[in-house]
Protein backbone atom coordinates (compact mmCIF):
# COMPACT_ATOMS: atom_id res chain seq x y z
CA UNK A 1 0.00 0.00 0.00
CA UNK A 2 1.62 3.24 -1.14
CA UNK A 3 1.20 6.17 1.24
CA UNK A 4 1.64 9.94 1.19
CA UNK A 5 4.77 10.89 3.14
CA UNK A 6 6.10 14.18 4.50
CA UNK A 7 9.59 14.78 5.89
CA UNK A 8 9.93 17.75 8.23
CA UNK A 9 13.53 18.96 8.32
CA UNK A 10 14.19 17.45 4.91
CA UNK A 11 17.41 19.40 4.31
CA UNK A 12 19.07 18.43 7.60
CA UNK A 13 21.43 15.51 8.20
CA UNK A 14 18.70 13.16 9.43
CA UNK A 15 16.21 14.43 6.84
CA UNK A 16 18.64 13.57 4.08
CA UNK A 17 19.24 10.17 5.65
CA UNK A 18 15.48 9.57 5.65
CA UNK A 19 15.55 9.89 1.87
CA UNK A 20 18.47 7.47 1.58
CA UNK A 21 16.82 4.88 3.82
CA UNK A 22 13.39 5.21 2.19
CA UNK A 23 14.97 4.64 -1.21
CA UNK A 24 17.13 1.71 -0.08
CA UNK A 25 14.21 -0.03 1.61
CA UNK A 26 11.90 0.74 -1.32
CA UNK A 27 9.32 2.23 1.03
CA UNK A 28 5.99 2.51 -0.85
CA UNK A 29 5.54 6.25 -1.40
CA UNK A 30 2.64 7.65 -3.39
CA UNK A 31 3.28 11.36 -2.78
CA UNK A 32 6.43 12.79 -1.14
CA UNK A 33 6.42 16.22 0.47
CA UNK A 34 9.69 17.74 1.65
CA UNK A 35 9.30 20.43 4.31
CA UNK A 36 11.80 22.78 5.93
CA UNK A 37 12.23 26.37 7.10
CA UNK A 38 11.57 29.34 4.87
CA UNK A 39 15.34 29.66 4.47
CA UNK A 40 15.50 26.23 2.79
CA UNK A 41 12.27 26.48 0.82
CA UNK A 42 12.84 26.36 -2.92
CA UNK A 43 15.87 24.08 -2.76
CA UNK A 44 15.67 20.98 -4.90
CA UNK A 45 16.38 17.41 -3.80
CA UNK A 46 16.82 14.31 -5.96
CA UNK A 47 14.97 11.19 -4.78
CA UNK A 48 14.85 7.97 -6.82
CA UNK A 49 15.61 9.83 -10.04
CA UNK A 50 12.97 12.51 -9.51
CA UNK A 51 13.54 16.14 -8.47
CA UNK A 52 11.51 17.49 -5.56
CA UNK A 53 11.26 21.09 -4.41
CA UNK A 54 11.47 21.77 -0.68
CA UNK A 55 8.40 23.57 0.65
CA UNK A 56 8.17 25.92 3.62
CA UNK A 57 6.77 24.17 6.69
CA UNK A 58 3.45 25.57 7.85
CA UNK A 59 0.57 24.18 9.88
CA UNK A 60 -1.27 23.62 6.61
CA UNK A 61 1.47 21.41 5.14
CA UNK A 62 -0.10 18.08 6.09
CA UNK A 63 -3.26 17.86 4.03
CA UNK A 64 -3.63 14.27 2.74
CA UNK A 65 -0.32 13.23 4.38
CA UNK A 66 -0.53 9.79 5.98
CA UNK A 67 2.93 9.50 7.57
CA UNK A 68 5.00 12.49 8.66
CA UNK A 69 8.62 12.05 9.75
CA UNK A 70 9.81 14.89 12.01
CA UNK A 71 13.54 15.60 12.39
CA UNK A 72 13.85 19.37 12.75
CA UNK A 73 14.25 19.86 16.51
CA UNK A 74 12.00 19.61 19.54
CA UNK A 75 10.56 23.12 19.33
CA UNK A 76 9.47 22.51 15.72
CA UNK A 77 7.85 19.20 16.67
CA UNK A 78 5.97 20.79 19.55
CA UNK A 79 4.67 23.54 17.27
CA UNK A 80 3.81 21.56 14.14
CA UNK A 81 3.25 17.91 15.11
CA UNK A 82 -0.21 18.63 16.60
CA UNK A 83 -1.24 20.17 13.26
CA UNK A 84 -0.06 17.05 11.43
CA UNK A 85 -2.01 14.80 13.82
CA UNK A 86 -5.09 17.02 13.40
CA UNK A 87 -4.78 16.53 9.63
CA UNK A 88 -4.95 12.72 10.24
CA UNK A 89 -1.25 12.09 9.59
CA UNK A 90 0.61 9.68 11.84
CA UNK A 91 3.66 11.49 13.15
CA UNK A 92 6.92 9.63 13.79
CA UNK A 93 8.92 12.16 15.76
CA UNK A 94 12.69 11.92 15.94
CA UNK A 95 13.09 14.61 18.61
CA UNK A 96 12.88 14.44 22.39
CA UNK A 97 9.67 16.50 22.47
CA UNK A 98 7.22 13.66 23.22
CA UNK A 99 9.38 10.69 24.24
CA UNK A 100 8.52 10.67 27.91
CA UNK A 101 4.93 11.87 27.53
CA UNK A 102 2.37 9.48 28.96
CA UNK A 103 0.43 7.65 26.26
CA UNK A 104 2.99 8.27 23.49
CA UNK A 105 4.68 5.04 22.37
CA UNK A 106 8.48 5.17 22.47
CA UNK A 107 9.56 2.47 20.05
CA UNK A 108 12.56 0.42 19.00
CA UNK A 109 11.02 -2.11 16.57
CA UNK A 110 13.36 -4.91 17.67
CA UNK A 111 12.26 -4.34 21.28
CA UNK A 112 8.64 -3.24 21.63
CA UNK A 113 6.89 -3.31 18.20
CA UNK A 114 3.58 -4.07 19.91
CA UNK A 115 3.48 -0.44 21.07
CA UNK A 116 3.35 0.93 17.51
CA UNK A 117 -0.37 0.38 17.00
CA UNK A 118 -1.23 1.91 20.39
CA UNK A 119 -0.38 5.39 19.12
CA UNK A 120 -2.71 8.43 19.50
CA UNK A 121 -1.50 9.79 16.16
CA UNK A 122 2.10 10.20 17.27
CA UNK A 123 4.99 7.78 17.87
CA UNK A 124 8.30 8.86 19.38
CA UNK A 125 11.68 7.70 18.08
CA UNK A 126 14.11 7.25 21.00
CA UNK A 127 17.44 8.95 21.48
CA UNK A 128 20.18 7.56 19.23
CA UNK A 129 22.38 6.34 22.10
CA UNK A 130 19.40 4.64 23.71
CA UNK A 131 18.52 2.80 20.48
CA UNK A 132 22.09 1.64 19.87
CA UNK A 133 22.28 0.23 23.40
CA UNK A 134 18.77 -1.24 23.49
CA UNK A 135 19.09 -3.31 20.30
CA UNK A 136 21.74 -5.72 21.67
CA UNK A 137 20.76 -5.48 25.35
CA UNK A 138 17.04 -6.28 24.96
CA UNK A 139 17.42 -9.87 23.67
CA UNK A 140 19.67 -10.59 26.67
CA UNK A 141 17.13 -9.00 29.02
CA UNK A 142 14.44 -11.31 27.61
CA UNK A 143 16.31 -14.48 28.57
CA UNK A 144 17.87 -13.26 31.82
CA UNK A 145 16.46 -10.10 33.36
CA UNK A 146 18.99 -7.31 33.65
CA UNK A 147 19.19 -5.64 37.04
CA UNK A 148 21.70 -2.90 36.21
CA UNK A 149 23.36 -1.26 33.22
CA UNK A 150 26.46 0.95 33.33
CA UNK A 151 27.11 2.68 30.01
CA UNK A 152 29.89 4.93 28.78
CA UNK A 153 29.35 6.46 25.34
CA UNK A 154 31.78 7.73 22.71
CA UNK A 155 29.56 9.90 20.53
CA UNK A 156 30.34 11.12 17.03
CA UNK A 157 30.10 14.82 16.19
CA UNK A 158 27.36 14.29 13.59
CA UNK A 159 25.08 13.37 16.47
CA UNK A 160 24.94 17.11 17.09
CA UNK A 161 23.74 17.72 13.51
CA UNK A 162 25.46 18.55 10.25
CA UNK A 163 27.20 21.51 11.90
CA UNK A 164 29.11 19.07 14.11
CA UNK A 165 30.74 17.61 11.01
CA UNK A 166 31.52 21.07 9.65
CA UNK A 167 33.13 22.15 12.92
CA UNK A 168 35.31 19.03 13.21
CA UNK A 169 36.38 19.35 9.57
CA UNK A 170 37.20 23.06 9.97
CA UNK A 171 39.24 22.41 13.10
CA UNK A 172 41.16 19.53 11.47
CA UNK A 173 42.08 21.82 8.56
CA UNK A 174 43.05 24.67 10.87
CA UNK A 175 45.20 22.36 13.01
CA UNK A 176 46.95 20.90 9.95
CA UNK A 177 47.69 24.42 8.68
CA UNK A 178 48.98 25.61 12.04
CA UNK A 179 46.16 28.14 12.35
CA UNK A 180 44.17 29.03 15.50
CA UNK A 181 41.36 26.60 16.32
CA UNK A 182 38.00 28.35 16.17
CA UNK A 183 35.18 27.13 18.44
CA UNK A 184 31.80 28.06 17.02
CA UNK A 185 29.06 25.77 18.35
CA UNK A 186 30.76 23.13 20.44
CA UNK A 187 31.76 24.56 23.83
CA UNK A 188 35.29 23.17 23.54
CA UNK A 189 37.80 22.30 20.86
CA UNK A 190 36.84 18.90 19.42
CA UNK A 191 39.86 18.14 17.21
CA UNK A 192 42.46 16.17 19.22
CA UNK A 193 40.11 16.33 22.18
CA UNK A 194 37.00 14.88 23.78
CA UNK A 195 34.61 16.26 26.36
CA UNK A 196 31.49 15.51 28.35
CA UNK A 197 28.46 15.52 26.08
CA UNK A 198 27.48 19.05 25.10
CA UNK A 199 24.01 18.98 26.64
CA UNK A 200 22.74 20.74 29.74
CA UNK A 201 23.62 19.21 33.10
CA UNK A 202 20.56 18.71 35.28
CA UNK A 203 20.05 19.00 39.01
CA UNK A 204 20.90 15.32 39.47
CA UNK A 205 24.36 15.90 37.97
CA UNK A 206 23.55 13.98 34.79
CA UNK A 207 23.44 15.75 31.44
CA UNK A 208 20.41 15.53 29.16
CA UNK A 209 21.89 12.73 27.06
CA UNK A 210 22.58 10.61 30.14
CA UNK A 211 19.12 11.20 31.58
CA UNK A 212 17.58 10.21 28.24
CA UNK A 213 19.40 6.87 28.28
CA UNK A 214 18.17 6.20 31.82
CA UNK A 215 14.55 7.23 31.44
CA UNK A 216 13.95 6.06 27.88
CA UNK A 217 15.34 2.58 28.53
CA UNK A 218 12.98 2.12 31.46
CA UNK A 219 10.02 3.16 29.32
CA UNK A 220 10.97 1.05 26.27
CA UNK A 221 11.67 -2.04 28.39
CA UNK A 222 8.51 -1.38 30.45
CA UNK A 223 10.71 -2.00 33.48
CA UNK A 224 10.85 1.02 35.81
CA UNK A 225 13.02 -0.90 38.29
CA UNK A 226 15.96 -1.52 35.95
CA UNK A 227 18.94 0.43 37.22
CA UNK A 228 20.72 2.47 34.53
CA UNK A 229 23.63 4.87 34.82
CA UNK A 230 25.42 6.53 31.92
CA UNK A 231 28.36 8.79 31.16
CA UNK A 232 28.09 10.36 27.70
CA UNK A 233 31.15 11.78 25.94
CA UNK A 234 31.63 13.58 22.63
CA UNK A 235 34.63 12.34 20.61
CA UNK A 236 36.30 13.62 17.40
CA UNK A 237 34.76 10.96 15.15
CA UNK A 238 32.57 11.99 12.18
CA UNK A 239 29.92 9.28 12.34
CA UNK A 240 28.69 6.30 14.41
CA UNK A 241 28.55 6.17 18.20
CA UNK A 242 30.34 3.62 20.37
CA UNK A 243 29.29 2.44 23.82
CA UNK A 244 30.91 0.42 26.56
CA UNK A 245 28.18 -1.53 28.38
CA UNK A 246 28.49 -3.35 31.70
CA UNK A 247 25.52 -5.61 32.44
CA UNK A 248 24.41 -7.15 35.74
CA UNK A 249 21.94 -10.03 35.30
CA UNK A 250 19.62 -11.61 37.84
CA UNK A 251 21.20 -15.02 37.21
CA UNK A 252 24.70 -16.05 36.15
CA UNK A 253 25.33 -15.86 32.39
CA UNK A 254 28.34 -17.06 30.43
CA UNK A 255 30.04 -15.49 27.44
CA UNK A 256 28.94 -18.47 25.34
CA UNK A 257 25.31 -17.93 26.32
CA UNK A 258 25.51 -14.21 25.51
CA UNK A 259 27.11 -14.97 22.17
CA UNK A 260 24.40 -17.53 21.36
CA UNK A 261 21.60 -15.03 22.10
CA UNK A 262 23.20 -12.18 20.18
CA UNK A 263 24.00 -14.38 17.16
CA UNK A 264 20.23 -14.73 16.61
CA UNK A 265 19.19 -11.21 17.63
CA UNK A 266 17.64 -8.96 14.96
CA UNK A 267 19.62 -5.84 14.16
CA UNK A 268 22.81 -7.18 15.74
CA UNK A 269 26.08 -8.19 14.07
CA UNK A 270 28.80 -9.78 16.16
CA UNK A 271 32.27 -8.36 15.48
CA UNK A 272 34.41 -10.05 18.08
CA UNK A 273 37.83 -11.39 17.05
CA UNK A 274 40.32 -11.23 19.95
CA UNK A 275 43.06 -12.94 17.93
CA UNK A 276 43.04 -10.13 15.36
CA UNK A 277 42.11 -7.49 17.98
CA UNK A 278 39.16 -6.68 15.73
CA UNK A 279 36.11 -5.31 17.49
CA UNK A 280 33.32 -2.78 16.70
CA UNK A 281 34.60 0.46 15.18
CA UNK A 282 32.78 3.59 13.94
CA UNK A 283 34.43 3.34 10.52
CA UNK A 284 32.79 -0.07 10.01
CA UNK A 285 29.45 0.77 11.64
CA UNK A 286 28.95 3.89 9.49
CA UNK A 287 26.35 3.32 6.79
CA UNK A 288 25.06 0.13 8.42
CA UNK A 289 21.73 -0.51 10.09
CA UNK A 290 23.00 -3.31 12.33
CA UNK A 291 24.57 -2.54 15.69
CA UNK A 292 28.04 -4.09 15.86
CA UNK A 293 28.75 -5.96 19.12
CA UNK A 294 32.07 -7.24 20.44
CA UNK A 295 34.47 -7.37 23.42
CA UNK A 296 32.02 -9.90 24.89
CA UNK A 297 33.62 -10.91 28.17
CA UNK A 298 32.86 -11.91 31.73
CA UNK A 299 33.04 -9.11 34.29
CA UNK A 300 36.02 -10.30 36.32
CA UNK A 301 35.19 -7.94 39.19
CA UNK A 302 32.33 -10.26 40.10
CA UNK A 303 32.57 -13.78 41.49
CA UNK A 304 28.91 -14.67 40.97
CA UNK A 305 29.01 -14.86 37.15
CA UNK A 306 26.23 -12.31 36.80
CA UNK A 307 28.31 -9.64 35.02
CA UNK A 308 29.05 -9.25 31.29
CA UNK A 309 30.87 -6.48 29.40
CA UNK A 310 30.15 -5.48 25.80
CA UNK A 311 31.46 -2.86 23.38
CA UNK A 312 29.11 -1.74 20.61
CA UNK A 313 29.09 0.65 17.68
CA UNK A 314 26.11 1.88 15.69
CA UNK A 315 25.36 4.49 13.06
CA UNK A 316 23.42 7.09 15.00
CA UNK A 317 22.07 8.78 11.87
CA UNK A 318 20.74 5.51 10.44
CA UNK A 319 19.67 3.03 13.13
CA UNK A 320 19.86 5.75 15.77
CA UNK A 321 17.46 7.96 13.82
CA UNK A 322 16.22 7.51 10.24
CA UNK A 323 16.22 3.73 9.91
CA UNK A 324 14.48 3.20 13.25
CA UNK A 325 11.73 5.64 12.21
CA UNK A 326 11.30 4.03 8.79
CA UNK A 327 11.08 0.59 10.42
CA UNK A 328 8.26 1.93 12.58
CA UNK A 329 6.49 3.25 9.46
CA UNK A 330 6.90 -0.11 7.71
CA UNK A 331 5.12 -1.84 10.58
CA UNK A 332 2.37 0.80 10.53
CA UNK A 333 1.48 0.02 6.91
Amino acid sequence: MAVNVAIVGATGAVGQEFLTVLAERNFPIKVLRLLASARSAGKTVLFKGQTYTVEELTKDSFKDVQIAFFSAGGSISKEFAPAAVAAKAIVIDNTSAFRMKEGIPLVVPEVNPEQIHKHPGLIANPNCSTIIMNVPVWPLHKVNRIRRLVISTYQAVSGAGAWGLYELDAQIKAYAAGKPIAKEKFPHMIVNNLFSHNSKVGENGYNEEENKMVNETRKIFADPKIMVTATCVRVPVPRAHCESINIEFERPMTVAQVREVLSKAPGVKIVDNPEANHFPMPVEASGQDDVLVGRIRQDISREDGKGIDLFVSGDQIRKGAATNAVQIAEKLI
